[in-house]
């Protein structure tokens, strides 16, 4: 450029508008580069607080007004505290209250372990949140059906609510849920023992599209409030945890076998009631079954595993902990040899199998070639002395835990 034009500066913020700022912003891929967009100029910074949808924070109400003002478009807020590290007072009904006036587009808020909230801040939530799709109280121990149904009644799109050790929830919240929340898909009510059949039931007479339902722990469940919820939600029920729902037996299994053919993971750990034949009708069924567990189930045979390990050829995590009946036979004739890739098991967990040997882990070492964690603490005729003794050779990613020194897998449910 010759004359004027050669002294002539180029300032992008005078040449872009707010709107091309923007699509700039959104061309970013990774947090860190959409934080480093906001350390610009004061503008910038601006631009990316508007447009930022998640945040995860620890804040009073003065804090919460401010980030009010400056995130306008937030859409997923986390102010859950540590179990082991929570702070003091933590979040209270009156941060509830301004979050439900200045946060009014929330889709997402997770206060898990937010143990001084009442159903006064879920009364606010429900009256000024009414797009939030996804709501997770776990272990915020003060919460009643009071405060919860009054989500449920202003919260008419909710698809997602987490509500692990609410222990004063009954029956009431399922019903409000059934009345109001035609579009949930994920409920979480471990240890919440009010619940009962009489809930589940109503539950699914208006939410028939539940994905995932955790009644871990929920003692007063049995056969009549699973087998309804299996056949309400028989095509879209791909996660069932019932861990210790020690009154269930074969009749809720069976229903669960026979309509949910899109299951994906099973808990029945502890259910100690649940026969051999059940156990066979999951492996002739449900062969999207991925995650399988089954510690502390009594009647499980050498020849309900085998099924087990067959017939579901998706299965990558399977948990026989103390089941005391099965003996090296339960992998016999398993896989072929010839075949490169073998069963799809990733992760086996067989401890306290007081009956298996190391010939049986032979078995699962030719059978399982893609195996990354085994768990064999507590069986006596395992140890790693005798599987060195006997040449085994074990995948070179897979741990092996012979003591309980290693951490599981994240994969492990």
């Amino acid at each position: 450029m010759a004359g004027e034009e050669e002294g002539e500066e180029m300032c992008i913020n005078e040449r872009l508008r707010d709107d091309e700022l923007r699509a700039v912003l959104a061309k970013l891929e990774t947090d860190k580069d959409k934080e480093v967009f906001g350390l610009v100029c004061k503008r910038w910074l601006y631009l990316q607080s508007t447009e930022r949808k998640k945040l995860c924070a620890r804040a009073g109400p003065h804090m919460l007004r401010k980030m009010a003002a400056r995130f306008t478009r937030l859409k997923d807020l986390d102010l859950s505290q540590s179990v082991s590290r929570s702070f003091y007072p933590g979040v209270t009904d009156s941060d509830l209250s301004v979050i439900a006036t200045g946060f009014t587009r929330l889709r997402l808020l997770k206060l898990q372990n937010c143990k001084g909230i009442t159903d006064a801040g879920m009364a606010a939530v429900g009256s000024g949140l009414s797009s939030l799709q996804s709501l997770d109280v776990s272990y915020c121990r003060k919460l009643t059906d009071k405060g919860l149904s009054a989500v449920t009644e202003g919260c008419h799109d909710l698809k997602s609510l987490h509500l692990a050790g609410c222990r004063f929830v009954t029956n009431k919240l399922l019903e409000s849920l059934s009345k109001n929340c035609p579009n949930l898909e994920e409920l979480g009510l471990q240890g919440c023992t009010n619940i009962t059949d009489t809930g589940l039931t109503a539950l699914v007479n208006g939410c028939k599209h539940i994905k995932h339902l955790d009644v871990n722990k929920c003692t007063n469940v049995g056969d009549l409030g699973i087998s309804a919820v299996a056949e309400a939600c028989s095509t879209s029920l791909k996660t069932l945890k019932l861990l210790d729902c020690y009154k269930l037996g074969d009749k809720s299994i069976l229903t669960v076998a026979d309509l949910c053919k899109n299951l994906e993971t099973l808990i029945i750990g502890g259910c100690r009631d649940l026969s051999s034949n059940s156990i066979k009708s999951l492996a002739a069924s449900t062969h999207s079954l991925r995650i399988l567990r089954m510690d502390w189930c009594l009647n499980v045979s050498d020849a309900s595993l085998n099924h087990i390990l067959s017939q579901c050829t998706c299965l990558e995590v399977l948990d026989i902990g103390c089941c005391e009946e099965v003996t090296d036979a339960a992998f016999e004739g398993l896989g072929n040899e010839n075949e490169e890739s073998g069963l799809g098991l990733k992760a086996l967990k067989i401890s306290n199998c007081q009956k298996l040997t190391v010939l049986g882990i032979s078995m699962v070492l030719k059978a399982c070639r893609s195996l990354e964690y085994l768990d064999v603490r507590s069986c006596p005729h395992v140890t790693k002395a005798g599987c060195e003794e006997a040449g085994l050779k074990f995948p070179e990613s897979c741990k092996v835990n012979y003591t309980g020194s290693l951490v599981e897998p994240d994969i492990l449910v």
